[in-house]
């Protein structure tokens, strides 16, 4: 056994499963060699599609255990739709699958004997192909002869190199510093100072944050030396004591980015006051009138059981889940457990009902009770409900904030989870079980020594308090599903949460200054004689190269989810020449499957770590464990884990994008070429999603609002005629006909809908002006005023009704002229043309995880020098939570900062 597996610890399972010899002999390596075909145009390192396969393909054959049932729907080819852009390109050309117009060579079919080493293979499947990845997609012209897989790998491998350039390079300037004369090693005082909005000095950028000193502070009470004020002048005087107080409320800012040494130590906080936490309210038994039947009988049940059937039953709306077999068998489980202990069910006449069939269960009032209350809350008048919102908001008020060392901070999730059904993600195989209400003695309070504890609800204490000041949780508990804790912590926008990001982004940085020899040395350990040292370098190359997760153990009763190192057997396939296929359940029991090229040596590799006589339920890395990987990374960088790799190559790719992009035009192109950035980031680190099931409706309504638009114009257009008749000859006939798309029926039906809009929003004006009455003690207008106003809308109607028959279109507004409507035609160009960069850019991004990417691993640093570099409000890319959550990377950093 090599030397690596000494301490390795023994994963559930793996001693009742095969195990790979500890040396791989070189008649094996030979023999393999003999079998991979030399391909020149093989490029490594990209995503060839991703989703259920279609096609007829010589692959090894497949396997019971594989999932293939995965939620995951097929989805249709992004190539069949084109954009406006694209409308040159030949149709020809676009109707052939990208693959198909790759120039390789086949490989020559091995023989019998040559596969024996892996049997069995080169069985025929039949399956569904995933869609490849469009040109469009990143923002590329469709009509490159290049495919766009060796584009993009090709592009992928000038990023690497740059990435090993930018590694020697701050290894060498380290070296220079460490050598140089203490003297030389000063810096002046000038050139230490920070800018007061905390944008670092670019020499500063590549420095580690061990060995950055925190900024100079200020001295109370002493005041920086400055010129004197001229007399008589008392606006600037003014202006400047405005000045004045701005930069002493900016002082009063907790900067804590510019203190890196902030956060390092164990000790988290010095005191520490909350409120606790806010439970769900208790259990409210349904009307006598409202019950369960079972076998068509009207049954009654104990509270207890019945708030589980109420689980069920106000979800029946919830076809996903209630028609899903482990959901319901799971509910029904639970539901007979708690019937056991309250004694079943009663008939009208007292009779005990002892239920036992799932099927004989109707839920169905339970649903329309809950269903009738859904409506009526959302029937309720505005005033009301915004009454019923701040009397909550009131009552919640004190929970939400903390004193975290005399700072006040939000806190994140400080509601204890209601009871219900879990629902999990994917194919969790718990899905349907019952979520049981979480009383205070199963809650541990975590609060500083000297602060007032919490009172728990009256009648009950906590399960334990404590003082643990190197936690950042304020209160914890184990739910009953999966025996996890659940923590309340500080919100998303807190210096804690903040720090976190920080220095997660920061570590990823810190990776680049290694990652050359990383490559270096797992490349060299793929042809290794151990295996444990081969399997763990082809588990780094997969997870540098196609961010896989490295995945944990996992206990019999938890699902079946798997990551690099525990993947299986039936989990990989094989098709040469060097096609890797993919299908697991990743995190969150989503289905992962995705095909990968990859190095001739990688395939290699996983043929010998597959193997006979290894089978189904075999682990592919049987001498890696997640723990002894991470071991292993930690001797090039102190706290390099896998998941470490993810983020540094979004960020480095990211940055690499930025630092070659022009950007022009309006703030929507602006827009759409930082998404074609992220969407190549996402298609090169391999960040995909499937494609939600709205977006086609979405797609249609942002079509149909550029159609309204371009409708509006046919009306200006025909203005134009009404007030000169005359100038139908100068312009031509072509320019005033209605488009072709608009038909009769569409104008009718788009009418009808603008009519009912304008109807909507009058009512809905009158509803806001009487609540304000209301509220200001005057009296409500009557129903009258409401219908005189919507006479409004019933013109509109008159007045399409008789363009509709006359065919003529009347000019309206005031002072309107031919300038005019050319002038407002031109300005709905412009907004057709900003609605189809949106629409565009929706529908390439519908397989592409772009918010992923840009959230959590792309750093929120590169998107601010996007924005500042190319004056794009930071609003167009960051929402107002997540501006609160990286108000650390909004705030410290200009145009040059570099990742």
């Amino acid at each position: 056994m090599s030397s690596s597996d000494d301490d390795m610890p023994i994963r559930k399972g793996r001693m009742n499963g095969v195990k790979s010899q500890d040396h791989i002999p070189n008649n094996v390596d030979r023999a393999l060699d003999r079998e991979m075909p030399s391909n020149s145009d093989i490029n490594p390192g990209v995503s060839v599609r991703m989703g259920p396969v279609e096609e007829e393909m010589e692959v090894d054959e497949p396997h019971s255990g594989a999932h293939t049932n995965g939620k995951r729907k097929a989805r249709a080819s992004l190539s069949n739709g084109k954009s406006y852009k694209e409308a040159s390109a030949s149709e020809e050309e676009d109707d052939i699958p990208l693959s198909k117009r790759r120039k390789t060579s086949k490989p020559k079919p091995a023989s019998d004997s040559e596969l024996s080493d892996d049997k069995p293979m080169a069985r025929k499947t039949h399956a569904k192909k995933p869609p490849k990845v469009t040109a469009a997609q990143i923002g590329e012209s469709s009509d490159s002869d290049t495919p766009l897989t060796a584009k993009l790998a090709k592009e992928k491998k000038q990023i690497e190199k740059a990435a090993e350039k930018t590694a020697k390079a701050i290894r060498a300037e380290e070296k220079n510093d460490d050598d140089a004369p203490l003297v030389k090693k000063k810096k002046p005082a000038a050139s230490a100072k920070k800018a007061s909005n905390g944008v670092k000095d670019e020499s500063d950028d590549d420095v580690p944050l061990s060995r950055k000193a925190p900024p100079a502070k200020k001295a109370k009470g002493k005041a920086e030396p400055s010129a004197p004020a001229k007399k008589g002048k008392g606006k600037a005087v003014k202006a400047e004591t405005e000045q004045d107080e701005d930069a002493e409320a900016e002082e009063e800012e907790y900067r804590w980015w510019e203190d890196p040494s902030k956060g390092d130590g164990t000790k988290k906080w010095t005191t520490l006051q909350h409120s606790g936490v806010v439970f769900p309210p208790p259990y409210e038994p349904l009307p006598k009138h409202v019950k369960m039947r079972y076998n068509g009988v009207p049954v009654s049940l104990h509270p207890d059981a019945e708030e589980v059937a109420g689980f069920y039953g106000s979800m029946l709306n919830s076809t996903h889940n209630v028609e899903n077999p482990t959901f319901n068998k799971n509910f029904f489980g639970d539901f007979k457990e708690i019937l056991d202990k309250t004694g079943h069910a009663k008939d009208k006449d007292g009779k005990t009902v002892k239920i036992t069939s799932f099927e004989k269960c109707d839920f169905k009032p339970i649903f329309e009770y809950y269903d009738a209350q859904r409506e009526a809350k959302k029937a309720l008048p505005a005033a009301e409900k915004k009454g019923i919102k701040a009397a909550k908001d009131e009552a919640e008020a004190p929970y939400m904030y903390c004193m975290w060392d005399g700072r006040k901070q939000k806190v994140g999730n400080f509601r204890v989870e209601p009871p219900g059904l879990f629902r999990g993600r994917g194919e969790h195989p718990k899905t349907g079980k019952v979520k049981k209400r979480v009383p205070p003695e199963q809650i541990t309070i975590n609060i500083g020594k000297e602060a007032t504890v919490p009172q728990p609800p009256e009648g009950h204490r906590w399960k334990e308090v404590k003082h643990d000041q190197e936690g950042t949780w304020l209160a914890m508990w184990q739910e009953n599903i999966n025996g996890a804790y659940k923590y309340v912590m500080l919100a998303a926008n807190s210096d804690i949460k903040g720090q976190s990001d920080y220095k997660k982004f920061e570590k990823a940085r810190e990776l680049k200054k290694h990652i050359d020899r990383i490559r270096k040395d797992y490349n060299k350990d793929l042809r290794s004689g151990v295996m444990a040292d081969r399997q763990r370098a082809t588990a780094v190359y997969l997870i540098d190269r196609f961010a896989l997760r490295a995945g944990n153990e996992k206990g019999e009763d938890e699902a079946d989810t798997v990551g690099c190192c525990s993947l299986k057997f039936e989990h990989v396939t094989l098709k040469p020449p060097n096609t890797v296929i993919f299908d697991f359940l990743g995190k969150d029991s989503i289905r992962f499957y995705n095909e990968f090229e990859v190095d001739p040596q990688v395939f290699k590799n996983l043929k010998i770590f597959k193997k006979e006589p290894k089978k189904d339920g075999d682990e592919i890395f049987d001498r890696l464990t997640t723990a002894t990987l991470n071991k292993h990374l930690s001797s090039y960088m102190p706290g390099l884990t896998a998941k470490v790799f993810r983020t540094y190559n979004a960020s480095f790719t990211m940055s690499q994008l930025l630092q070659e992009m022009h950007s022009k035009g309006t703030i929507p192109e602006k827009v759409k070429d930082y998404n074609d950035a992220n969407r190549k980031v996402a298609i090169l680190c391999n960040h995909k999603r499937t494609v939600a099931a709205g977006h086609a409706g979405q797609i249609e309504k942002m079509q149909e609002k550029i159609n309204g638009i371009r409708y509006q114009q046919w009306r200006m257009r025909q203005m134009m005629i009404d007030l000169d008749p005359k100038i139908k000859k100068k312009k031509g006939a072509e320019f005033f006909e209605r488009p072709e798309d608009l038909d009769d029926e569409w104008v009718k039906q788009h009418q009808e809908s603008l009519v009912t809009q304008e109807r909507e929003k009058i009512r809905k004006k009158f509803e806001k002006e009487n609540e304000k009455r209301v509220a200001d003690s005057e009296k409500e207008m009557k129903s009258k005023e409401l219908e005189e106003r919507m006479e409004v809308a019933d013109e509109l109607e008159k007045k399409f009704k008789k363009e509709n028959k006359t065919g003529k279109v009347e000019a309206e507004g005031k002072g309107i002229t031919i300038e005019k409507l050319e002038a407002n035609i031109e300005k709905l160009t412009e907004r057709i043309e900003a609605q189809k960069l949106q629409l565009e850019d929706k529908d390439n991004n519908k397989e592409v995880a772009l918010g992923t990417s840009k959230i959590n691993y792309i750093d929120p640093r590169l998107t601010v020098v996007f924005s500042k570099k190319f004056n794009v409000p930071i609003e167009r890319f960051f929402s107002k939570t997540l501006r609160e959550k990286f108000d650390w990377a909004i705030k410290s950093v200009d145009e040059n900062w570099k990742f």
